[in-house]
């Protein structure tokens, strides 16, 4: 293993040293405190800072308890599984208990023995360290850094074990408990704390404490800039601006409706595809995730292949959209295909839907079958769930108490708060998305950095109270465009109403939309002309792959879909680089023959127009 630095070590050995005296030596007399000017103005600082953190937690927000933790049935089974686990099995009970003071002791008695003989002894043949929040070799070299670092690997393992092993009447029941005993281990691992993280403790004595006032400083700008609310800035909010350095392609703003602006994007290429594309993008976030930087646009790209592209930039709603529901969302992609059609003097169109954007894109297709509408030439889906027969890692959000309480948050507010869901998708992936960043920011005192995909992620958008609800009941918990039909518009609405060509695109690692339950829902669609594309990376970097990256794979079956995603894959070809050019292949073949190139009007002003800069 690693062996610490002699300049990391020799600190910690000479406070090890001054903070335990020989035992049975006289206690040095108290001398006078000989504070470094630098620490003394720190410690002003810490003092006006903590004053103004006070102040603006004290600005937080009430929440309906149910969107704040798992409700009481969780805690009430878990207990009742205990108890029959006690009284059906006590000595599997009692071995768990013996196994883990077992594993304790013998961990105390060892580095006891080492300690005696003056030193940590590091096996050479010890595994290396996996875990990157344990890559500072003090945590193997150091007895009190190795201690703290051991027994918590230890804590963590017997409660995950103890929990796996209850026998709960419902496994989503046990999906929820083994979340929530990961939520709990994840929180109090050694590296969140100041007094057990060897970095950020190094960190203050180099820097004689202004390390933690500027963690401080951090720590009271987020609390300051969310409203009271504890959320980590995973990028600098000053290092970019849209329509200035992220979000630049050229456009015009040609339609403008209470729920969304509509931009068309300017031509790079004489001549264009007469059938033109449309892109719905989800409205949990904003669009210019797919426009960040030129290099890696896939406006631009789409655009420099030769087609007419509108996208849609959605409002970001405050309390007068409350009763803004799903229905209205479908009406507005109805209203956009309009615009396009009047614009463009085209009889069809392609429609494209990103996560959410897709989901309701599926929708309406769906009402338009029903109607004999017949605009929409082919539909693109990018990472988008319309199956949710599994609700994979979002299963212990989508529970009846889960719900309830966020239906009785909107009905309180009006909206489902951008700082909610923030959370909400932050703990999917919390030691990335919510303790390294805290850890880096308010321990370590390090800015946040200049990266605009972290920068989107963060510029986040409230969601009408109706949608949300609607979403939630209808589509995550009742499955109902799969099973009965989504009742809208007088119409039942269903996937096997869908029968128009269909293209959609998965991402491997995708966490938000697995390609397994993406695949599935196309899988049902009512189309005989059906492809799927899997590409390797997740929800974010899977689709924002540009071919000059070379970066990320992708996989493609000219097989049909009645064998399963499994069987899919397992059949599918792989190719390196980028789907981007396997899609607009098959969207090439329904896009028409070529016609002069379409200049947008003046409309509504430049793109990316004004709804992208609203917050919440």
């Amino acid at each position: 293993m690693p062996e610490a630095s002699a300049p990391s070590a020799a600190r910690f050995t000479k406070a090890a040293s001054v903070a335990g005296q020989a035992e049975g030596s006289a206690p040095p007399p108290p001398a006078a405190p000989n504070i470094p000017g630098q620490l003394a103005e720190n410690m002003e600082r810490i003092e006006a800072l903590t004053q103004r953190l006070a102040a603006a937690l004290s600005r937080r927000p009430m929440h309906d308890p149910g969107v704040e933790g798992p409700g009481a049935d969780l805690m009430v089974n878990a207990g009742l599984a205990w108890a029959k686990l006690w009284s059906a099995q006590p000595a599997r009970i009692v071995e768990q208990q013996v196994k883990y003071w077992g594993e304790t002791i013998a961990h105390y008695a060892e580095i006891q023995s080492q300690l005696a003989r003056g030193k940590l002894a590091v096996p050479e043949d010890a595994e290396a360290e996996t875990d990157k929040r344990f890559r500072n070799p003090l945590w193997q070299s150091h007895p009190y850094f190795n201690l703290v670092k051991t027994q918590y690997q230890i804590n963590a393992r017997a409660m995950r074990e103890a929990a796996a092993k209850l026998d709960m009447q419902d496994p989503v029941d046990q999906h929820r408990l083994n979340w929530l005993t990961n939520q709990i281990i994840d929180m109090f691992a050694p590296t969140n704390f100041l007094a057990t993280n060897p970095d950020a403790i190094e960190r203050a004595l180099e820097t004689e404490g202004e390390s933690l006032v500027k963690g401080l400083a951090n720590l009271v700008r987020d609390v300051e800039a969310h409203g009271g609310e504890m959320i980590v800035s995973l990028a600098d909010r000053n290092a970019f601006a849209v329509g200035e350095n992220i979000g630049t392609a050229p456009g015009r703003v040609v339609r403008q409706e209470r729920l969304y602006e509509l931009i068309q994007y300017s031509p790079s290429t004489d001549e264009v595809h007469a059938v033109p594309i449309v892109l719905f993008p989800p409205w949990i976030n904003k669009f210019y995730i797919l426009d960040l930087k030129p290099e890696n646009s896939l406006i631009r790209w789409v655009v420099d292949q030769g087609y007419t592209l509108f996208v849609v930039s959605w409002k970001n709603p405050d309390i007068s959209f409350a009763e803004t529901g799903l229905a209205d969302y479908v009406s507005a992609y109805l209203s956009v295909m309009d615009a396009v059609e009047e614009i463009t003097s085209q009889p069809k169109l392609n429609a494209v839907g990103y996560c959410i954007g897709g989901t309701t894109l599926a929708l309406t297709l769906a009402l338009m079958t029903q109607r004999g509408d017949d605009r929409v030439n082919s539909a693109t889906f990018f990472t988008t769930l319309t199956d949710f027969d599994e609700q994979g890692e979002f299963t212990p959000f989508l529970q009846d108490d889960f719900v309830e309480g966020i239906a009785a948050e909107v009905a309180r507010t009006g909206i489902f708060a951008a700082s909610l869901m923030t959370r909400t998708m932050s703990f999917l992936r919390a030691n990335d998305l919510v303790w390294g960043p805290a850890i880096r920011s308010y321990l370590m005192g390090e800015s946040p950095p200049a990266f605009d995909l972290l920068y989107w992620n963060g510029d986040a958008t409230n969601l009408p109270g109706r949608m949300t609800v609607d979403y939630l009941r209808g589509l995550c918990q009742q499955n109902l465009l799969v099973g009965e039909g989504y009742p809208m518009m007088g119409h039942m609405l269903r996937l096997s109403d869908i029968q128009l060509p269909v293209c959609a695109i998965g991402c491997e690692t995708d966490h938000i939309a697995p390609w397994t339950y993406s695949w599935r829902g196309v899988a049902q669609m009512g189309s005989n002309d059906k492809r799927f594309i899997l590409s390797e990376s997740g929800h974010i970097a899977g689709i924002v792959n540009p071919p000059s990256k070379k970066k990320y794979g992708h996989y493609t079956n000219d097989g049909d879909f009645s064998d399963g995603p499994e069987a899919w894959r397992d059949s599918a070809r792989f190719a390196a680089g980028s789907w981007w050019p396997v899609w607009e292949e098959w969207l090439r073949e329904r896009s028409g023959p070529m016609v002069p190139a379409r200049v947008p009007d003046d409309g509504f002003g430049p793109a990316p127009g004004s709804y992208v800069h609203e917050t919440p």
